[in-house]
Protein backbone atom coordinates (compact mmCIF):
# COMPACT_ATOMS: atom_id res chain seq x y z
CA UNK A 1 0.00 0.00 0.00
CA UNK A 2 1.40 3.37 -1.00
CA UNK A 3 1.29 6.29 1.39
CA UNK A 4 0.54 9.75 0.01
CA UNK A 5 2.93 12.51 0.96
CA UNK A 6 1.69 14.69 3.77
CA UNK A 7 1.06 18.38 3.16
CA UNK A 8 1.41 19.21 6.87
CA UNK A 9 4.70 20.80 7.92
CA UNK A 10 7.10 18.44 9.58
CA UNK A 11 7.83 18.91 13.23
CA UNK A 12 10.83 21.16 13.90
CA UNK A 13 11.11 22.65 10.41
CA UNK A 14 8.99 25.49 9.13
CA UNK A 15 6.55 25.26 11.98
CA UNK A 16 7.17 28.87 13.00
CA UNK A 17 7.80 30.40 9.54
CA UNK A 18 11.37 31.49 10.27
CA UNK A 19 13.10 29.69 7.40
CA UNK A 20 16.17 31.70 6.33
CA UNK A 21 16.26 33.97 9.39
CA UNK A 22 19.65 32.64 10.42
CA UNK A 23 21.01 33.10 6.90
CA UNK A 24 19.92 36.76 6.83
CA UNK A 25 21.51 37.32 10.25
CA UNK A 26 24.80 35.77 9.14
CA UNK A 27 24.84 37.84 5.93
CA UNK A 28 24.24 41.07 7.88
CA UNK A 29 26.86 40.10 10.43
CA UNK A 30 29.41 39.42 7.68
CA UNK A 31 28.67 42.77 6.00
CA UNK A 32 29.26 44.51 9.33
CA UNK A 33 32.50 42.62 9.93
CA UNK A 34 33.81 43.44 6.45
CA UNK A 35 32.94 47.13 6.99
CA UNK A 36 34.74 47.09 10.35
CA UNK A 37 37.75 45.38 8.78
CA UNK A 38 37.76 48.01 6.04
CA UNK A 39 37.71 50.83 8.57
CA UNK A 40 40.57 49.30 10.51
CA UNK A 41 42.79 48.41 7.54
CA UNK A 42 42.05 51.37 5.28
CA UNK A 43 41.76 53.79 8.19
CA UNK A 44 45.21 52.72 9.35
CA UNK A 45 46.56 53.17 5.84
CA UNK A 46 45.04 56.66 5.65
CA UNK A 47 46.49 57.56 9.06
CA UNK A 48 49.97 56.42 8.01
CA UNK A 49 49.66 58.30 4.71
CA UNK A 50 48.63 61.48 6.56
CA UNK A 51 51.68 61.20 8.82
CA UNK A 52 53.93 60.66 5.78
CA UNK A 53 52.36 63.65 3.99
CA UNK A 54 52.93 65.82 7.05
CA UNK A 55 56.59 64.80 7.23
CA UNK A 56 57.01 65.46 3.50
CA UNK A 57 55.38 68.88 3.81
CA UNK A 58 57.63 69.79 6.75
CA UNK A 59 60.76 68.67 4.92
CA UNK A 60 59.75 70.50 1.74
CA UNK A 61 59.12 73.69 3.74
CA UNK A 62 62.54 73.35 5.37
CA UNK A 63 64.15 72.82 1.98
CA UNK A 64 62.48 75.99 0.75
CA UNK A 65 63.46 77.95 3.85
CA UNK A 66 67.09 77.13 3.15
CA UNK A 67 67.02 79.03 -0.15
CA UNK A 68 68.54 82.29 1.02
CA UNK A 69 69.35 85.34 -1.04
CA UNK A 70 73.10 85.43 -1.67
CA UNK A 71 73.08 89.21 -2.13
CA UNK A 72 71.30 89.71 1.20
CA UNK A 73 73.78 87.39 2.95
CA UNK A 74 76.71 89.37 1.56
CA UNK A 75 75.23 92.54 3.00
CA UNK A 76 74.78 90.86 6.40
CA UNK A 77 71.04 90.13 6.28
CA UNK A 78 69.16 86.86 6.22
CA UNK A 79 66.46 87.00 3.56
CA UNK A 80 64.72 84.32 1.54
CA UNK A 81 65.03 84.21 -2.21
CA UNK A 82 61.29 83.64 -2.75
CA UNK A 83 61.42 82.12 -6.28
CA UNK A 84 64.30 79.82 -5.29
CA UNK A 85 62.48 78.82 -2.07
CA UNK A 86 59.32 77.87 -3.98
CA UNK A 87 61.40 75.98 -6.54
CA UNK A 88 63.34 74.08 -3.84
CA UNK A 89 60.15 73.10 -2.02
CA UNK A 90 58.43 71.96 -5.21
CA UNK A 91 61.48 69.94 -6.27
CA UNK A 92 61.52 68.21 -2.89
CA UNK A 93 57.81 67.35 -3.17
CA UNK A 94 58.22 66.05 -6.72
CA UNK A 95 61.14 63.84 -5.70
CA UNK A 96 59.09 62.54 -2.74
CA UNK A 97 56.36 61.56 -5.20
CA UNK A 98 53.59 63.84 -3.97
CA UNK A 99 53.66 67.19 -5.75
CA UNK A 100 51.91 70.03 -4.01
CA UNK A 101 51.99 73.80 -3.76
CA UNK A 102 54.51 76.10 -2.13
CA UNK A 103 54.30 79.80 -1.38
CA UNK A 104 56.42 82.41 0.38
CA UNK A 105 54.89 85.23 2.42
CA UNK A 106 56.72 87.44 4.93
CA UNK A 107 59.76 85.15 4.93
CA UNK A 108 57.72 82.03 5.73
CA UNK A 109 57.62 79.10 3.29
CA UNK A 110 54.25 77.34 3.37
CA UNK A 111 53.77 73.97 1.69
CA UNK A 112 50.53 72.08 1.01
CA UNK A 113 50.45 68.46 -0.13
CA UNK A 114 47.29 66.69 -1.25
CA UNK A 115 46.89 63.23 -2.74
CA UNK A 116 44.64 60.18 -2.72
CA UNK A 117 45.45 56.82 -1.13
CA UNK A 118 43.78 53.75 -2.69
CA UNK A 119 41.76 51.52 -0.37
CA UNK A 120 42.15 47.78 -0.03
CA UNK A 121 38.91 46.70 1.67
CA UNK A 122 36.54 49.68 1.38
CA UNK A 123 36.78 49.42 -2.41
CA UNK A 124 34.33 46.54 -2.08
CA UNK A 125 31.64 49.01 -1.02
CA UNK A 126 32.52 51.70 -3.55
CA UNK A 127 35.08 53.78 -1.62
CA UNK A 128 38.06 53.60 -3.97
CA UNK A 129 40.34 56.03 -2.17
CA UNK A 130 40.81 58.33 0.79
CA UNK A 131 42.05 61.93 0.40
CA UNK A 132 45.16 62.83 2.37
CA UNK A 133 46.45 66.35 2.85
CA UNK A 134 49.00 68.14 4.97
CA UNK A 135 50.32 71.65 5.42
CA UNK A 136 53.55 72.86 6.99
CA UNK A 137 55.50 76.09 7.24
CA UNK A 138 59.14 76.90 7.91
CA UNK A 139 61.29 79.98 8.34
CA UNK A 140 65.06 80.32 8.30
CA UNK A 141 66.46 81.61 11.57
CA UNK A 142 69.72 83.55 11.74
CA UNK A 143 72.21 83.14 14.55
CA UNK A 144 71.78 81.53 17.91
CA UNK A 145 68.25 81.88 19.24
CA UNK A 146 68.72 80.06 22.53
CA UNK A 147 71.73 79.02 24.45
CA UNK A 148 73.06 78.18 27.87
CA UNK A 149 74.19 81.03 30.13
Amino acid sequence: MAVAPSSAPSEGRGARGDDGALTAFVVLLMVGLVALLGLVVDGGTAFDAHQAALVEAEQAARAGAGALSVDALRSGHVQLDAPAAVDAAQRFMAEAGHPGTAAVADGVVTVRIHYRVPTAILGLVGIDGIDVSAEAAAVDVAGVTRGTP
